[in-house]
């Protein structure tokens, strides 16, 4: 019974999302923006993860306004405000502006962003996908907050040797469609390397933060918030080589996990206002993916085993 309390606790915020869209529709409608390129981008929102991390739930905080405490081993992150708020947030970034942040990480003033945004993989996402995001966004009220400083342990602070790790890490490709592979397969690459930047979170990292291409989605013990990020690529013995594709499909669609838990830490907030909200095809073409990827052993990373 308390796992199902939990689980109908982590499904609470769903009108959240509900009423985002709403306004979305009749704010688009209202300024005149194309509202096919809205609701396009309204799932892209999902589907990229921007809500859960861009606001401060904890705290009350207004939708996208920012301020949710990122912390990471080199110091706390704070997110930003990515409503439409001219002074405050995003208001007068163009669509080249927002472009260049999302696949570059560079800010409209000419500095770095910090890879805790997760332009590295967005980097991948198509144009279109990144322009219909931006409509949305820019359709829904916006908000006045003042973004947080970032409190990053030295040398951390210094952006400047953003450059440095840029030419060590950043080397942004698109995701090309395999025309030997499914549209299926094809699709849930798309989705868990681009827009879901699964990587992000479920593959290693070196000293500097980049991450660890030749382990991708083994899994870490030092995730975000100090959680423990399991394996998810098909080894049987560490990772979800032993589960089917309706278990994971299970696992994306309301995190019940094979052996009857449930996820937790981050993971609730990704299923609960991402996974859970992709259509039945989208939840299948990820599952097909991440089962056909070359399997890799993480004992220190461990996933559940059904």
């Amino acid at each position: 019974m308390a796992r199902i309390a939990s689980r109908l606790r982590n499904l609470r915020p769903a009108w959240l999302v509900a009423a985002l869209l709403v306004a979305a529709t009749t704010n688009a409608v209202a300024d005149g923006a194309d509202p096919a390129s809205v609701a396009r981008g309204a799932y892209v929102f999902i589907a990229a993860g921007c809500g859960y991390c861009h606001t401060d739930t904890k705290n009350g905080g207004a939708a996208l306004a920012g301020g949710r405490a990122l912390d990471t081993p080199f110091g706390r992150f704070y997110t930003p405000n990515i409503t439409a708020d001219p002074d405050t947030g995003i208001g007068r970034w163009s669509d080249a502006d927002f472009l260049r942040a999302l696949r570059e990480g560079i800010a409209p003033d000419g500095s770095y962003l910090y890879p805790a945004f997760p332009y590295t993989s967005y980097a991948r996402a198509s144009e279109q996908d990144l322009l219909d995001l931006r409509a949305y966004i820019f359709s829904l009220p916006p908000v006045s907050a003042a973004n947080k400083p970032h409190e990053l342990d030295f040398p951390f602070g210094w952006r400047r040797l953003l450059a440095v790790w840029r030419f060590l890490n950043f080397d942004p490709q698109p995701v090309v469609a395999d025309p030997a592979r499914t549209p299926g397969w094809n699709r849930g690459a798309y989705l868990v390397e681009a827009l879901g930047h699964c990587q992000e979170c479920h593959t290693p990292r070196g000293m500097l933060g980049g991450l660890e291409y030749d382990q991708a989605l083994s899994g870490t013990t030092d995730g975000p918030e100090g959680a423990k990020v399991p394996n998810i690529t098909p080894d049987p013995e560490t990772g979800i080589g032993g589960w089917s594709a309706g278990q994971l499909v299970r696992v994306l669609t309301d995190g019940a996990l094979p052996d009857f838990d449930y996820v937790g830490s981050v993971m609730t907030e990704v299923v609960r206002n991402s996974t859970s909200r992709f259509t039945p095809e989208d939840r299948a073409a990820v599952a097909e993916y991440l089962l056909s990827l070359p399997p890799i052993r993480n004992p220190a990373a461990r996933a559940t085993q059904p």
